[in-house]
């Protein structure tokens, strides 16, 4: 570097380090130093040295919170320890409870706890490598999360860089939750409804979406805020105490709630929680509970994990927020599986910050036991402070003029008529072909934990129903660029795209497949243990009852389900179709059949493919008969290439190896 560039260097780091002392008193310390513009003047000056000097860029520069590039897809990352749940108490009882159990294990009376207010937020990991923030992962199903690193880099009170560097471990991982402020989330909403979007129905859902946005760009202008309680996999690091662990996180720069307690005993734990059920209005965030935890952390060693709930830990849960409204009528949704399912239309009530229009009513049975009338005035329940149910009448407020609920004897979709199975409280349609039940069928085959067709929303589905154009799932696959122009709003780049994701989803596996068919009581991990048992559709199919009920984990009920939806014969013509259309029918190891377009063909990948991550194009390849390598060579059959391209391009070029495009692979793939 010339002379010129060593004090520009110098001037950035100065820059970094003091941003990031500001960040620090302002977040943390709760004593900011320095007024707002001067800090703005500050990070404007930085922005700017970075842009004219890209040379010098940091990953932990403060000038990385305003959000990288958009990302394409989330990748998944599995936890180095489970991120564990907890277990629940919803009363003193169930805490008192709990104690007793820990001295049973422990054998000893020598135990203390650690109170810890419950965010209502949304649980995350952050890997620290040498101090530095190098990866950031949602808790997902507590062993494998989505990586979200960009967007966890715009959340202002996570440290980029951690501070007594002397001190730190080599690796670190360090677990919390990422909220969003109450003040921020009503200044939000504003903001919406000003503009004419959707408002957001709560904190917590606003936050997860701002978690999972491909763009960090939409993370960033979102303001979270992240409280860290935990430290999930080191290097070298030596703590005894949970109050030690969140001692040491507060002086590596990371904010810490400040209500925590040390508790001598489970009677001033159980008064903690008397306290904040009574004062959880009073702050800027919200909380559904306190978490007690056993303080040391060998007694924490000892005890252990009983399935994934800590047995040195439990959440008590506050009960839920309550409002008192008029039921104005009870109405019938039509599920995909031809389920009747009831709910309350209210007259609009406030819960919790949140308007609240309809609640669930869960089936006939519960609206009999509870003598729910509409008319009614009723009790309002956000359970879990989510979702709104109704708990109950006010009898003494009844005025004669509210009406018995009459569940109806036909499906108020397509008038055909229903079966109540029995042991069941749930009445069905038994029409496969009823309207409601193709339109929410169709909603959760594009859904996104089923094939994941981008651009395919509810509101699209229905506009093709009702154009005729589809009327199920393997029409979809039949689509033509003409037919999709027929949608309002659809111009040619949409088009393009939503008739790209069609054809992209024709790589998912075949578990994600089964799930999509929407077979009752068959969920994600359902298809996924069938699929392990059976391998193939073919036998899946073929097997009897009495066969499906005996693999690992699949009971009576859901092998009875599996065979009633392979004894139809629409389902078996639906999917001949969709095999047809090229999904995939097997596991990995049963789908790379011999005579496959690709059988004896080998693949490499460079650069980023347009709409399939690396892991969706190999499968697409191997499920048809492929090999993929990641070395090239004169025996490649084809380098598969996307942007920005690496040195495997031109080393393809020198050995005369053929390159295919996203486009060109798919089509090359169904001939």
């Amino acid at each position: 570097m010339d002379a010129n560039i060593d004090q520009i260097a110098a001037r950035i780091a100065g820059l970094r380090k003091e941003l990031e002392n500001h960040n620090y008193r302002y977040y943390i310390e709760n004593d900011p130093v320095i007024s707002d513009e001067e800090y703005d003047r500050m990070f404007r000056e930085l922005l700017e040295l970075e842009r004219e000097h890209p040379e010098l860029a940091s990953p932990d520069s403060p000038t990385r919170r305003v959000g990288a590039e958009p990302q394409e897809r989330f990748q998944k990352v599995a936890h180095a320890r489970p991120m564990l749940s907890l277990a629940n108490a919803f009363d003193e009882a169930e805490l008192r409870a709990f104690e007793r159990r820990v001295h049973n294990l422990l054998e000893t009376d020598s135990i203390d706890f650690v109170t810890e207010l419950k965010i209502d937020g949304n649980a995350v990991a952050l890997k620290y490598e040498n101090g530095i923030l190098t990866r950031g992962a949602t808790r997902g199903n507590g062993v494998m999360g989505e990586e979200v690193t960009g967007n966890l880099k715009t959340v202002r009170t996570i440290p980029l860089r951690l501070r007594m560097e002397d001190a730190l471990p080599s690796r670190l991982e360090v677990r919390g939750e990422v909220y969003l402020p109450l003040s921020a989330f009503a200044r939000v909403n504003e903001e919406r409804e000003a503009a004419g979007e959707n408002i957001f129905a709560n904190p917590r859902n606003a936050a997860a979406g701002a978690l999972r946005q491909l763009d960090p760009r939409v993370t960033a202008s979102r303001p979270l805020a992240f409280f860290a309680y935990a430290i999930g996999e080191t290097e070298g690091l030596k703590l005894h105490s949970q109050i030690e662990v969140l001692e040491r996180l507060r002086s590596w720069g990371f904010p810490v709630n400040p209500n925590y307690r040390h508790q001598r005993t489970i009677e001033d734990a159980i008064q903690f929680c008397r306290d904040w059920q009574e004062r959880r209005d009073t702050l800027d965030y919200e909380i559904d509970g306190v978490v007690v935890k056993v303080n040391s952390l060998a007694h924490q060693e000892l005890l252990g994990v009983v399935s994934r709930d800590p047995r040195w830990a439990v959440a008590y849960k506050f009960p839920g927020k309550l409002a008192t409204t008029r039921l104005l009528r009870i109405e019938i949704n039509v599920g995909r599986t031809g389920a009747l399912n009831p709910f309350a239309v209210l007259e609009p009530v406030q819960l919790a910050g949140v308007t609240i229009h309809n609640a669930t009513l869960h089936n006939e049975d519960d609206i009999r036991r509870k003598d729910i009338r509409e008319g009614d005035l009723v009790i309002v329940k956000r359970a879990g402070d989510v979702i709104p149910q109704v708990v109950g009448p006010v009898r003494e407020k009844r005025t004669g003029g509210e009406r018995e609920f009459r569940y109806p004897d036909a499906c108020p979709a397509c008038g055909s008529s229903i079966e109540r199975v029995e042991g069941e409280a749930m009445a069905y349609c038994r029409n496969v072909h009823c309207s409601a039940q193709r339109l929410e069928s169709l909603i959760h085959f594009a859904s996104q934990g089923a094939m994941d067709i981008r651009g395919l929303g509810p509101q699209t589905i229905e506009k093709l129903l009702d154009l005729g154009l589809v009327s199920d799932a393997a029409d979809l696959y039949a689509l033509t660029q003409e037919q999709v122009a027929r949608l309002p709003n659809f111009k040619e780049k949409s088009i393009g795209n939503l008739l790209a994701s069609i054809e992209q989803s024709k790589s998912r596996p075949f578990d994600r497949v089964l799930f999509a068919l929407g077979i009752r009581h068959v969920g994600e991990s359902i298809a996924e243990l069938l699929v392990k048992t059976f391998g193939d559709i073919a036998r899946l199919a073929a097997a009897e009852e009495e066969e499906i009920s005996s693999a690992q984990g699949i009971g009576p009920e859901i092998a009875r389900s599996v065979r009633s939806y392979f004894d139809m014969e629409d389902n078996r013509k639906l999917i001949e179709r969709l095999k047809g259309a090229g999904l995939q029918f097997a596991s990995s190891g049963q789908g790379k059949v011999r005579g496959g377009p690709f059988e004896g063909k080998t693949f490499v990948i460079t650069g980023t493919l347009p709409s399939l991550s690396r892991k969706e194009a190999s499968e697409f390849i191997e499920a048809r008969g492929g090999k993929v390598l990641s070395a090239i060579s004169s025996k490649t059959s084809y380098l598969v290439v996307g942007a920005d391209p690496g040195s495997k391009l031109a080393r393809a070029r020198d050995l005369g190896v053929a390159q295919l495009t996203q486009e060109e692979l798919l089509k090359l793939g169904q001939e």
